[in-house]
């Protein structure tokens, strides 16, 4: 499905996804244009589904970065993945098989935040948390 030129376009997008088509061509040894014709097949087979950016949340003034499982009290799943859609604070929301139904990756200024998005949470369900020490790997690829 994918060539070795296909995942060095990867790599480069993932480490720059403003970077030129032409400077990509430069590394892959294609020209701009062929490149733009394989991020667009990546596109078209939704392998690539965004352009974004990563956001330093410590830097944002989120130094708190939370793992959160939550085991809901009720079938309502609508309402609390519609909750979860409206919560700055939420940047992952995963519904889960095994221990638990949701696992919530969250960042917070402070504990007080913390709390309060944790009441709002207990609307919903039970929820055990874990609190990020140091992260130590983060996968682009």
């Amino acid at each position: 499905m994918l060539d070795q030129t296909d995942w060095r376009i990867l790599e480069c997008l993932q480490n720059n996804s403003r970077m030129q088509w032409q400077e990509i061509g430069k590394v892959v040894h294609l020209t701009g244009q062929a490149v733009a014709a394989r991020i667009k097949r990546m596109q078209d087979m939704e392998i690539i589904e965004d352009f974004t950016i990563t956001l330093n949340q410590e830097k944002l003034g989120r130094p708190l970065l939370a793992f959160i499982m939550v085991f809901m009290k009720s079938t309502n799943h609508a309402a609390f993945q519609h909750f979860l859609s409206n919560q700055k604070e939420i940047l992952e929301a995963h519904r889960i098989s095994g221990e638990g139904c949701y696992w919530l990756k969250a960042a917070v200024s402070n504990q007080q935040d913390l709390n309060h998005l944790l009441d709002a949470i207990l609307l919903y369900g039970n929820y055990r948390i874990n609190l990020s020490i140091h992260t130590i790997k983060k996968t682009k690829i």
